[in-house]
């Protein structure tokens, strides 16, 4: 009886035990300290910690590398237990002039205000979107081959 009840004791506690699971770029530190600036190029971090999570768009050239461990019990929604961003910054000439990381203080939580975004114009249903250019393309006036202008 007291064998019963020490493993049923055993499987909940196992039940309740967090789910880990790695996200993004895998941090490998010895690796990142490898990165130097005024040392390294492009080419060079490429080859050692492999193609960025993404890069920058616009401005100076920037490489991301985003890493997030999350943690959760069964049926429940992830939470973040770690998060760090390594930001490799390179100048004109793809040098890195600096490395810089951030970590979970940095990360926004977002509260959508509501289920709909709100749209200037007419509301449509489905069927309207669906439906709604039929007679209308080609039809004298509406500036298509048929029309003025066309």
């Amino acid at each position: 009886m007291a064998g019963a009840a020490l493993l049923a004791l055993a499987l909940a506690a196992g039940g309740c035990s967090s789910i880990r699971e790695s996200r993004g770029y895998v941090v490998d530190q010895l690796l990142v300290d490898l990165v130097q600036p005024g040392i390294d190029n492009r080419q060079s971090v490429e080859s050692t910690l492999g193609r960025p999570t993404f890069t920058s768009q616009y401005g100076q050239p920037v490489w991301y590398y985003v890493s997030t461990i999350t943690g959760r019990r069964p049926f429940v929604r992830p939470r973040i237990e770690e998060h760090q961003v390594l930001a490799v910054r390179f100048d004109a000439a793809g040098n890195v002039i600096a490395t810089d990381r951030t970590g979970v203080d940095q990360v926004v939580y977002l509260q959508p205000d509501g289920d709909e975004t709100p749209t200037l114009g007419r509301e449509r249903g489905f069927f309207e979107d669906l439906f709604g250019n039929i007679g209308t393309v080609g039809a004298p006036g509406a500036g298509g081959p048929g029309g003025p202008g066309g």
